[in-house]
């Protein structure tokens, strides 16, 4: 048995651990998150039935991918930008809309989010260029320009409905580019330009009134009183009165509470019955419910793990390419997730991001399956190249870590 594992599931194992342990506590919790789901379907076992057949196919599609070499998958995201940049130019027109934004796209009975294939063809292309810059530096303005109008594409296209994605997809591509030390006056640049542009749109929501907004910059208000709603409710004198307004924070909160350190145990959760969206964007609260702080940190640990752990592959990589790629796409995740956190402990306004692996949502999951095999297609080209098994790449990176720790 051991021998078939080693045999088929070559990439990185504390990878394969993270993708599999984020799985088994997804299926827990949606079991207990989608009630309300369960409540309205004929089949009271559809909706955590449905999640499970995604993760099941998530896992299918990041054991394939961590089988393709990574040529081609730098050459297959040219193409997937080209669809990606259609599919999100189609859903301003003919997306489906859901909570005042059109995020979501169905096109022959299949419905999905363009911005996850543009975020996931924006970081391998990044991840190109950016080899490139290292690889001549003689084409370092030719293929700045070129990612950085590429960049504003994709992203542009995203924040009208989804600003937060949009500034957390462009934040990992900035940091991408801190890593691998491009021209510092570049990245310069480009925060200054950024921050140019919020000014901009913090005095146009200030002096502009909404009426008179054109309707494609609309949602800004909706954005500037989410950010006005979360400061001033900090000193409000009826901050715990729960409406309309607040209910998904208020409640994310009570289920915070009643977590304590070890929580109420799976399925014992109250507040799932009251968030809207105990399966998705708050999921992270029923968690701490049921499983306490324990619970909470544990996921927090996890995905760390991956944070660390694709840190230390891209340091094992001979080449540029591999190693800004896993880094990049370790970044997206973490990030994200930390922001799914901070949503439902209330640290920052509701964004609407969802857990990475672990909330419900079918392009989410898959896309983000993509991502775990693009990472683990990865370390298994690192050990054929250097010609390491599965034992002693991780011995080697856990010794280079005790030498670290010595000095």
């Amino acid at each position: 048995m051991d021998s078939i594992l080693k045999k088929y599931f070559r990439g990185d194992a504390v990878l394969w651990a993270v993708f599999f342990f984020l799985c088994f506590i997804s299926v827990v919790e949606m079991f207990s998150a989608s009630s309300t789901l369960a409540f309205k379907a004929v089949n009271h076992t559809a909706p955590v039935m449905r999640h499970i057949l995604f993760l099941g196919v998530g896992a299918g599609i990041a054991f394939l991918v961590h089988l393709i070499p990574a040529r081609y998958i730098r050459f297959g995201a040219f193409v997937l930008m080209g669809i990606s940049i259609v599919t999100l130019i189609l859903v301003q027109f003919i997306g489906i809309t859901e909570n005042e934004a059109a995020r979501w796209l169905q096109i022959g009975g299949i419905q999905f989010q363009p911005s996850e294939l543009g975020k996931l063809s924006l970081v391998i292309i990044a991840a190109d260029f950016i080899a490139r810059i290292k690889n001549s530096k003689a084409n370092e303005d030719k293929y700045f320009k070129i990612l950085m109008i590429l960049s504003v594409i994709v992203c542009g296209l995203i924040v009208k409905e989804n600003f937060s994605t949009a500034v957390l997809l462009f934040g990992v591509i900035w940091i991408m580019m801190f890593v691998a030390k491009i021209a510092w006056q570049k990245l310069a640049l480009v925060v200054a330009v950024m921050s140019v542009l919020l000014l901009l749109g913090f005095a146009a929501v200030k002096f502009i009134p909404q009426e008179k907004m054109p309707d494609a910059f609309s949602r800004i208000y909706t954005w500037e009183n989410r950010l006005s709603r979360h400061h001033e409710e900090k000193d409000a004198v009826d901050k715990f009165v729960i409406n309309d307004a607040n209910r998904q924070v208020q409640h994310g909160r009570i289920a915070i509470a009643r977590g304590g350190v070890l929580g109420v145990f799976p399925g014992n959760s109250v507040q799932r019955d009251f968030l809207p969206q105990a399966y998705s964007d708050f999921i992270y609260a029923i968690i701490v419910e049921e499983m306490g702080l324990v619970g909470g940190l544990l996921v927090i640990l996890l995905y760390m793990v991956l944070l660390f752990r694709a840190g230390r592959i891209a340091t094992k990589s001979k080449t540029v390419f591999p190693a800004i790629l896993v880094i990049g796409l370790s970044l997206l995740l973490v990030l994200q997730a930390f922001v799914n956190m901070a949503v439902s402990t209330s640290l920052i306004p509701v964004t609407g991001q969802p857990l990475p692996m672990i909330s419900r949502g079918g392009t989410s999951i898959l896309v983000t399956s993509v991502y775990f095999g693009i990472m683990l297609g990865i370390t298994r080209q690192i050990k054929e190249e250097t010609g390491e098994n599965q034992e002693e790449f991780i011995e080697e990176i856990v010794i280079e870590e005790e030498d670290e720790d010595e000095e």
